[in-house]
């Protein structure tokens, strides 16, 4: 029995990034923008990296917090969405945050004292207006993360 590719990556959990439709990407790419002002402007961070990847993961965000480091995960929804952006960093994601939260800090010389991972949200509501939540210092690392 022959199985197109797609389907089998799509079984298998890989080529989910290939497999994302052209819209998709533009609604996400305008909520990180929208997102990275939001920081900015709103909570004075300094962004260091957009879509910063290593291998197949991806950090949305890379920020500065004063002295601490801050991951941030960006989500784009339509309004009154089934489930919540919040809600939508699901097990695997967060795997997939870890390991590209610990490529990133191996290359840090000297490490950060403090670091902390944000989800910020982008609710697109209908007429084209947006609203943003900030969550911040989500619990995501194990305790002895990096020790």
């Amino acid at each position: 029995m022959f199985l197109p590719r797609r389907f089998l990556q799509w079984i298998l959990g890989r080529g989910r990034e290939d497999a994302e439709t052209p819209a998709a990407r533009r609604t996400g790419d305008e909520g990180e923008r929208a997102a990275e002002d939001f920081l900015k402007r709103e909570r004075s961070l300094r962004v260091l990296a957009r879509n910063w990847r290593s291998g197949r993961d991806e950090i949305d965000l890379i920020c500065q917090d004063g002295p601490a480091l801050v991951f941030v995960e960006v989500k784009t929804r339509a309004a009154g969405g089934l489930v919540p952006g919040y809600y939508a960093v699901d097990q695997r994601k967060k795997t997939a945050l870890l390991r590209a939260t610990r490529a990133y800090m191996k290359r840090l010389k000297p490490r950060p004292a403090t670091f902390r991972f944000d989800i910020v949200v982008v609710n697109r509501e209908p007429g084209g207006s947006q609203t943003i939540e900030h969550f911040e210092n989500v619990p995501l690392f194990p305790k002895r993360f990096m020790g």
